[in-house]
């Protein structure tokens, strides 16, 4: 079952449940796909939608931050509710360890005096999608000490 199709039937399901949260988060997915959709005048594949959808999660996690530093913990509660329905789309990351174990890889191959940015750049192209960036920006700086 590809995304979209996915979406629509949580939708569908989210209605009935009359979870409107939920429902709210999918909504919102959704007109920006159908937004992308119009820009490039094409129906969008599954790799496309997951970039949409870790755009979003991006946006809940910065939102978060933001109501937490202003003490709105009503809409932190809100954000996180939304950031959970989203995460339910994306594949399962990988590991600490597997990203570790592919950061020493790329150095080895780019040589000991390999630069941060050099690495970063090589371990995300091969990592999109399966691993959050902050999280490989950390282990990348404790690999190269």
């Amino acid at each position: 079952m590809d995304l979209k199709s996915k979406l629509n039937d949580d939708m569908k399901k989210f209605m009935k449940e009359k979870n409107s949260k939920a429902l709210n988060a999918i909504k919102i997915l959704k007109t920006e796909i159908k937004k992308v959709e119009v820009e490039k005048q094409k129906e969008l594949n599954d790799e496309e939608i997951l970039t949409i959808i870790r755009k979003q999660i991006k946006m809940r996690r910065d939102s978060i931050e933001q109501y937490s530093n202003a003490g709105r913990i009503d809409l932190v509660e809100e954000e996180k509710y939304e950031l959970e329905i989203l995460q339910q789309y994306l594949p399962p990351e990988l590991s600490d360890e597997e990203i570790e174990s592919l950061i020493k890889k790329v150095i080895s191959e780019l040589g000991e005096n390999a630069k941060f940015g050099q690495v970063m750049g090589k371990v995300m192209k091969e990592l999109k999608g399966k691993a959050d960036g902050n999280k490989v920006k950390s282990i990348v700086k404790k690999v190269l000490g």
